[in-house]
């Protein structure tokens, strides 16, 4: 068995642990802005219903 190659282990997993980790907060925050956009639009299209419609006749 190669027990040089043991030797990479503990940097290989923190590696591992920093790309997990950067992919979770990448994916967190396209949620995020997902949601920022939805609630958004959500208000644009709320605030359309409330207010009164006003037309001009000519």
């Amino acid at each position: 068995m190669n027990w040089k190659a043991l030797e990479h282990v503990p940097l290989l997993l923190y590696v591992l642990a920093a790309k997990t980790l950067i992919l979770c907060l990448a994916f967190a925050a396209a949620k995020m802005y997902q949601r920022r956009q939805l609630d958004a639009k959500q208000q644009k299209l709320g605030a359309e219903k409330k207010a009164p419609v006003v037309k001009k006749e000519s």
